[in-house]
């Protein structure tokens, strides 16, 4: 302390005073980050909060937090219906409003994380200040349209469902999750494929464009919607997940991410729908590796929460 005030005497003595920092640039946190309610991370299908050592959301919180924000992460079952997975969700969203006292929270939801968070966002409105949805689906994968075409009821369906529970599961385990949650790869599938999309958003409407790739209403019963997106699934040369996301978006007619394509992605208002990402660069995955000709993943959710702080959320 004394140091500090000796350098800003000999500055203010030499004339330099503007070159003094000032007290947030002394403090640790910036307060750029720092909205007014706690912000709420939802994954998408069979993602984790941290598994192994290894977030999903991958150096997003500790940077969010570093600059003044409250995040949580939470986990809801890696594989089920969008409203089974909003119910859990909106459990954990009333123990943090408990807990903080703010009474409302900003929902941050990636891939299937987007329905999730409308779900909870159309139930209980005042208990959400925005929702803001990553690289989601909202009508519906044309990946899942194509995995839809294994007849329903044969044995291929429920060899396929069987062998994507245990992978849930697995992925339960591993994460260290307290309790066992349900898996129910035939809810997830029936929710991300288009029809089941459309079912979904002709009970939960909120956000969602009326037109085939506009952008949806700003705010709903008092909660802002937003989204972004990407449009390229083989960003880095080192990344072994570029090689799955290639394939899955051969089943695409339009730009896409991998999984989800670019209108799919629209909620609210549109931030942007063409980064340079596939659908886990979206998340900082796999280990940071994004293409080194487009915006750094956590630079874009800082850019977001300092977008929700200017905007009172």
């Amino acid at each position: 302390m004394k140091n500090r005030k000796a350098l800003l005497a000999l500055f203010v003595g030499l004339g330099l005073t503007a070159a003094v920092p000032t007290q947030a640039a002394w403090s640790k946190s910036s307060g750029y980050t720092q909205t007014k309610y706690p912000v709420l991370l939802t994954h998408g299908m069979l993602g984790f909060d941290s598994m192994l050592g290894v977030d999903y959301w991958y150096g997003i919180p500790s940077a969010l937090r570093k600059d003044g924000a409250s995040v949580y992460v939470t986990q809801v079952s890696q594989l089920n219906t969008s409203e089974a997975r909003g119910e859990e969700l909106l459990e954990q969203v009333e123990e943090i409003t408990a807990i903080t006292g703010k009474g409302k929270v900003n929902l941050i939801g990636h891939s299937h994380g987007g329905p999730t968070i409308r779900y909870v966002a159309a139930i209980r409105p005042d208990l959400i200040a925005s929702v803001s949805s990553v690289g989601a689906p909202h009508k519906g994968s044309a990946t899942a349209d194509f995995l839809r075409k294994v007849p329903a009821g044969s044995a291929g369906e429920a060899l396929l469902a069987g062998i994507v529970n245990g992978l849930g599961t697995l992925i339960n385990f591993l994460s260290g999750s307290a309790t066992t949650t349900p898996q129910n790869a035939l809810g997830s599938l029936e929710s991300l494929n288009s029809v089941g999309a459309a079912a979904f958003n002709a009970k939960y409407p909120q956000g969602v464009p009326t037109s085939a790739c506009g952008e949806g209403a700003y705010q709903v019963n008092g909660v802002r919607y937003y989204s972004w997106g990407g449009t390229s699934p083989l960003t880095h040369v080192l990344d072994p997940s570029d090689i799955l996301l290639g394939a899955t978006s051969l089943t695409f007619k339009e730009a896409n991410d991998g999984l989800v394509g670019r209108c799919s992605s629209h909620l609210g208002k549109v931030i942007r729908d063409d980064y340079r990402m596939n659908h886990l660069d979206e998340v900082n995955q796999t280990f940071g590796l994004t293409s080194l000709f487009e915006s750094d993943p956590v630079s874009i959710y800082r850019q977001h929460l300092n977008r929700l702080k200017n905007e009172g959320l």
